[in-house]
């Protein structure tokens, strides 16, 4: 029996050894030709400018930016056709009837009658408004016919060839008139505001840059914390082993791996989550996980504080908003006066008129026709409702007013203080700057001075924290340069760097 089976037990041993061997050889050959490929390159690093470009292209808040100066164009637009003639074609054809309906008779009596009519209408209405008045002209051409289909059956044309009229507002608000004072102040307004938001969206996307980029430089410095706290208990193991290093320290840099492995793992959750913001934000298709390179300083400036708040004053949407807002407080006064008290209105008309029983004949000899028309009301008793109306329009004037002024104290405040804390912050810079690589030598002699055991590990906890804590310091001073520096242009809508308006590169 046992001869019997030792065959098959060597037939099944080879045959385990070819299909063995035959995978080794495939997974050979799947290596091979993974190394014989070409590693992907590497995406190269994010910089400022281009997240800063790629947002103002395809960010949803950019494109709603563009909207909003389109739909203010489109408004603008709107007002001014309100002062270009109007030209208008109306009328009613056909305007057929078949009914029973009263007619008086001549001797006063009513009758009721049978009748199937036909009263159609064409005109032509040219009008034009008159801003400095708030009255309307107009010019039209009327033809009107007539056709009584019962019993031997009438046709009748009606013609006014012409016809000349005038409806004006007697003391009356005149919003004509106070729409061309405000429109354009509020489209003008509009094209700087446009210009403001895209300073803000850069400057929020500065902000949510130096975000991403404050973590990921945290989260180089668990790791690279996290490699040295792996090699220095490799060492400290050794020297314990040898009898060099105590059991308290040992433990000691045991507890360090750990605190920088946790560190590590939270520093990449946070870097994550600053990812996903900025790719919120900003709309990039591409991974806003990827590196971002850190940029140089923010261009330097040497920028007054009178000559800030100078080109804010010029350039910036807030002037001519103070003075909208102000125009509007008055418009809202003189409608309350116009709309309520006395008023009046006139109405003046000529024209000429024809009839016949065709088409030809009612335009031949036409006759005048004239209308004039004064029209007034005037309340005698209202319990003071006109006073109260006019005075509460007033006091809201009074109030704006005051708002404005308030208003345009702290936004000058803000361009003063904006301006005034750019030295500051450079200088801020440079101190940053030089500490992080005073802190990098100092950490680089403390590590290989523990090395030969001349310091204490806890004398090197202190140099690695300072190390860190100069780096993140540097990192938050350069984030405040440049968002100072873009702050600076949206509260100014000026270059200083190039010297130029930023209405100017925009438009």
């Amino acid at each position: 029996m046992n001869r019997l089976n030792l065959p098959f037990v060597l037939e099944v041993l080879r045959l385990w050894l070819l299909m063995l061997g035959a995978t080794v050889v495939l997974v050979l050959l799947t290596m091979s030709i993974a190394w014989a490929q070409p590693a992907a390159p590497a995406q190269p690093a994010l910089t400022l400018p281009q997240v800063i470009e790629l947002t103002l292209g395809q960010s949803s808040v950019a494109k709603q930016a563009v909207t909003n100066r389109e739909t203010s164009l489109w408004q603008y637009r709107s007002f001014r056709a309100d002062y270009k003639p109007q030209l208008a074609l109306e009328g009613v054809l056909p305007n057929y009837s078949r009914t029973i309906t009263p007619v008086t008779q001549p001797d006063g009596t009513t009758d009721f009658r049978y009748v199937r009519i036909n009263n159609s209408y064409l005109a032509t209405t040219l009008s034009q408004g008159i801003g400095l008045t708030g009255g309307r002209i107009t010019v039209g051409s009327t033809l009107q016919r007539f056709d009584n289909f019962e019993g031997r059956g009438q046709r009748l044309y009606n013609s006014n060839p012409v016809a000349v009229g005038l409806v004006q507002p007697l003391g009356g608000f005149n919003a004509l008139g106070w729409n061309k004072r405000i429109e354009p102040l509020r489209y003008e307004e509009s094209q700087r505001q446009y210009v403001e938001e895209r300073e803000t969206i850069a400057r929020r996307a500065t902000e949510l840059y130096f975000d991403v980029l404050l973590q990921q430089v945290n989260a180089g410095i668990a790791r690279q914390n996290r490699q040295v706290s792996e090699d220095m208990l490799r060492m400290g193991r050794e020297r314990h082993r040898l009898g060099r290093l105590s059991e308290n320290d040992l433990l000691l840099l045991e507890l360090n791996l750990l605190n920088a492995q946790q560190a590590e793992v939270q520093a990449n959750v946070d870097a994550q989550n600053a990812a996903v913001q900025l790719k919120g934000y900003t709309g990039l298709t591409v991974d806003a996980a990827a590196s971002l390179d850190v940029p140089a300083a923010a261009p330097k400036l040497e920028v007054a504080p009178e000559a800030a708040l100078t080109q804010a004053r010029q350039y910036r949407r807030e002037s001519l908003m103070f003075q909208r807002r102000l125009l509007e407080a008055d418009r809202n006064v003189a409608q309350a006066k116009g709309t309520t008290g006395f008023q009046a209105s006139l109405t003046a008309s000529f024209g000429l008129a024809s009839s016949g029983e065709q088409f030809r004949t009612s335009y031949i000899n036409p006759n005048d026709q004239q209308q004039l028309r004064l029209g007034f009301s005037m309340p005698i008793v209202d319990w003071g409702k006109t006073r109260a109306t006019v005075k509460t329009a007033e006091l809201a004037r009074q109030q704006a007013k005051v708002t404005v002024e308030q208003e345009q104290m702290t936004f000058e405040q803000s361009v003063l203080s904006q301006a005034a804390q750019l030295g500051a912050l450079e200088q801020q810079l440079a101190l940053a700057a030089r500490a992080d690589s005073l802190a990098q030598r100092r950490y680089s002699i403390a590590r290989a001075t523990y090395q030969v055991g001349r310091i204490s590990l806890t004398d090197l906890n202190i140099a690695q924290s300072e190390k860190d804590r100069a780096k993140r310091a540097y990192i938050a001073a350069l984030r405040a340069s440049w968002v100072a520096y873009y702050q600076l242009r949206t509260l100014t809508l000026y270059d200083f760097e190039r010297q130029q308006p930023l209405l100017a590169a925009t438009n």
